[in-house]
């Protein structure tokens, strides 16, 4: 492959990718298609090579700007999304729009197009909670939010186009992804530059104990480049580390990290529906070559270490759009 289309390229996970991409690869060219929404930030990608980088600042909603994008390209790679359950719950609208009708248009665009492969990043939410065991790729989808829910329309409108039109679609869902670059309100970056700033930490009451799997952003992005290169079209792959954590145990360990006592924590109501627990089974990824190289230990230490010595990325973020958000989910709701 000698030019992909990465859509929401400026995010967390899909900046990475394409850092990482360019400099595995030195005859790529990457593409990045996204709509600077919240959560999108160029400050991401000022480390790339713009010889072989072309950024286009559009929706993968508009059928016309996708298409230009898509032009010349051997592959795409969809992280455009809306991505937190908490803003779902606030109101799904504009995650039907962009994780449904926007999935729908790459899909489209590629098959017009006639794209070698087509690569949908997913999420482990759409399995729902699950209490014992983990899931594999081949069972029954079960989202609880309207987030997950969203992400689960996606795949299924691309299961919809392989087998209708054999465009050669992939999925990968991926579990918990943290690092750095990270937009503040996932609960790590949250908790980390709180922590920072001596702010509470605001842990769900009920949810302290629901246990989630951590794997460290590179290791995302080596598995989805696996996948992109190695996958057979019309398959599912899980992407999971296998570091099953509590949210308490993350949280003593922010703190830990961050020199400060657990007075930070503030105790806030559980999330509506709140998942208890999420697990997969990455055996059939594991058995293309892909093996997580970043222990938790190390990517926290990693992380944390990051956003200390950042601060001039996510310091502007925090006193920007994000503090209306953080005002209404945490400061203007009742305490526990």
């Amino acid at each position: 492959m000698n030019k992909i289309l990465v859509t929401g390229g400026a995010g967390f996970i899909g900046s990475a990718f394409v850092r990482n991409m360019l400099d595995g690869y030195p005859d790529l060219h990457i593409v990045n298609l996204d709509k600077l929404t919240y959560a999108g930030n160029l400050d991401n990608l000022k480390s790339v090579d713009t010889r072989r980088y072309t950024f286009v600042h559009g929706d993968i909603v508009d059928a016309e700007v996708v298409e230009q994008a898509m032009k010349g390209c051997d592959a795409v790679v969809n992280f455009a999304a809306e991505t937190h359950v908490d803003r779902s719950l606030m109101g799904a609208k504009d995650f039907l729009r962009t994780n449904v009708e926007g999935v729908y248009q790459i899909l489209l665009s590629a098959r017009n197009n006639n794209v070698r492969r087509v690569l949908l990043v997913s999420t482990d939410e759409v399995y729902g909670s699950r209490e014992v065991g983990s899931a594999i790729e081949a069972d029954v989808v079960c989202p609880r939010n309207p987030y997950s829910a969203s992400k689960a329309a996606g795949e299924l409108l691309g299961k919809a186009f392989y087998e209708s039109f054999k465009l050669p679609v992939l999925i990968t869902r991926g579990c918990n992804t943290y690092g750095p670059y990270q937009y503040p309100e996932k609960v790590l970056p949250l908790f980390i530059t709180n922590a920072i700033e001596n702010k509470p930490l605001p842990l769900y009451k009920g949810g302290e104990h629901n246990i989630r799997d951590w794997l460290y952003v590179d290791d995302h992005c080596r598995a989805i480049d696996i996948v992109l290169r190695k996958g057979i079209p019309g398959e599912i792959y899980n992407i999971s580390a296998g570091f099953e954590k509590e949210n308490i145990e993350i949280t003593h360990k922010v703190l830990e990290l961050t020199g400060k006592d657990e007075s930070l924590i503030q105790w806030v109501p559980d999330r509506p529906g709140h998942d208890r627990r999420y697990s997969m089974n990455s055996n059939k990824l594991r058995a293309l070559g892909w093996t997580p190289q970043v222990s938790w230990e190390e990517g926290i230490q990693r992380t944390v270490a990051w956003y200390k010595e950042n601060e001039w990325w996510w310091r502007r973020i925090k006193e920007g759009e994000f503090k209306k958000y953080y005002e209404n989910q945490y400061i203007k709701r009742d305490k526990v």
